[in-house]
């Protein structure tokens, strides 16, 4: 199995306010990363330097065993959420078609090819009927297919997601995460999630980002790992199987979300407070 995606002692500050530490990151071939941390952790700027849309002052980034502003067009991406006008009169093709403009030259009109790209990938995400649909009329859910879908229309080896489950019911939720499996076996995927759950069910290994990463290549969350990006402590309670649970606590890691982990059917939750 071959790297897909090499990082060395990465660095990079906003304001000489430090963001990432020292990144090192080996992403195999076929993999599915789930990243967790804090808010203002860094996942996302760490995505931002794989697209190349940040310059980090130190260290080294290769895809595909290219530089970044070469290896950055077999890449596909699905930020956070995306807000836009309802009343703009875009329909689902019209959105999944912008994804093949990566790979063209300026002005270059679609032509047959592109459109067979955007309907294998509208079929490929369970909405090839809704291609005519204005993508106002679609469910939260509905629209994050079409993200993923524009996302796949450029080709992509490797497919970054940030939280593409935020924002949408817990039905849609399994079934977006159900279909990133789907794509996971022709895709690398990297993606970022407040969802521990999700993330010990459906990836295959596990990085913990606070400024520095914690990456073993494998899908367990440890208590250190834990600890050590979330800065808290972390208890390890039986019920007849091992669950991982945030105790209360107090600490200074500012706006993070509740996190919630499920083990066998039993959902624990844990009180994160900030004075």
């Amino acid at each position: 199995m071959t790297s897909v995606i090499n990082i060395q002692n990465l660095w990079f500050s906003y304001d000489q306010n430090p963001i990432l530490e020292g990144i090192n990151l080996q992403v195999m071939e076929g993999d599915f990363v789930g990243l967790i941390g804090p808010n203002g952790g860094g996942k996302t700027t760490l995505l931002k330097a794989l697209l190349g849309l940040i310059q980090p002052q130190q260290g080294q980034i290769q895809i595909l065993d290219r530089p970044v502003n070469q290896g950055r067009r077999y890449v596909g991406y699905v930020p956070q959420w995306l807000e836009f006008d309802r009343e703009f009169p875009v329909r689902v093709l019209d959105v999944v078609r912008m994804g093949c403009l990566g790979k063209r030259k300026l002005f270059r009109r679609y032509n047959a090819q592109d459109e067979t790209i955007v309907r294998n990938c509208l079929n490929r995400v369970g909405l090839a009927e809704f291609g005519d649909r204005p993508l106002a009329a679609l469910s939260g859910g509905q629209r994050q297919r079409v993200y993923i879908a524009r996302a796949l229309a450029s080709q992509p080896q490797i497919l970054l997601l940030d939280e593409p489950t935020a924002n949408v019911d817990s039905k849609a939720q399994r079934s977006i995460y159900d279909l990133l499996g789907e794509i996971n076996q022709t895709i690398t995927i990297i993606m970022i999630s407040h969802d521990l759950g999700a993330i010990s069910r459906y990836v295959k290994t596990v990085g913990c980002l606070n400024r520095r990463l914690h990456y073993h290549q494998d899908r367990v969350i440890t208590p250190a790992m834990i600890e050590a990006t979330y800065q808290c402590p972390v208890d390890l309670i039986a019920h007849g199987v091992p669950h991982r649970v945030f105790p209360e606590h107090h600490h200074s890691v500012a706006n993070e979300p509740l996190e919630k982990i499920v083990t066998n059917g039993h959902r624990h939750s844990g009180e994160c407070r900030h004075d």
